[in-house]
């Protein structure tokens, strides 16, 4: 994948489609070169970046159904276990089993035992307390 990228970006190093976007006037710079080297840059900058981007994309996945949106808000109040999440969503047990284990795969709650019970928190990450926050303003 990035060396397609990398290759795409040598492709068109000065092609006429960028030098007329600078000729335009459009672009704060006047050097098409200068243009092309900052574009080559941020290529880099892709590919250095490419496992957080990964690892953020698969959060905003896992944030994307309502249902763990409101698994978060619900933990957020206190830990719970799954008989509780269920009667609060009106959901059966292998829906809330499934949206937990999506949830905690991810890192974003923990689970702790105690007995026969399983309760269910949010996880102590940097990554969490921003979501918590986002989801405090819901």
């Amino acid at each position: 994948m990035e060396r397609k990228l990398l290759r795409s970006m040598e492709g068109f190093a000065l092609s006429e489609r960028l030098k007329r976007l600078v000729d335009s006037g459009l672009l704060a710079t006047q050097d098409a070169t200068e243009y092309v080297t900052r574009l080559r840059e941020l290529t880099n900058d892709i590919v250095r970046t490419r496992e957080t981007i990964r690892r953020v994309s698969r959060n905003f996945k896992a944030l994307s159904h309502p249902t763990r949106l409101k698994i978060l808000r619900l933990l957020s109040s206190h830990d719970m276990c799954v008989c509780e999440i269920m009667a609060i969503l009106t959901a059966t047990q292998p829906t809330t089993s499934h949206h937990l284990n999506i949830l905690e795969n991810m890192g974003l709650i923990e689970e702790r035992r105690e007995g026969k019970w399983i309760f269910y928190s949010i996880a102590k990450t940097e990554t969490m307390k921003h979501i918590q926050q986002l989801i405090q303003r819901m």
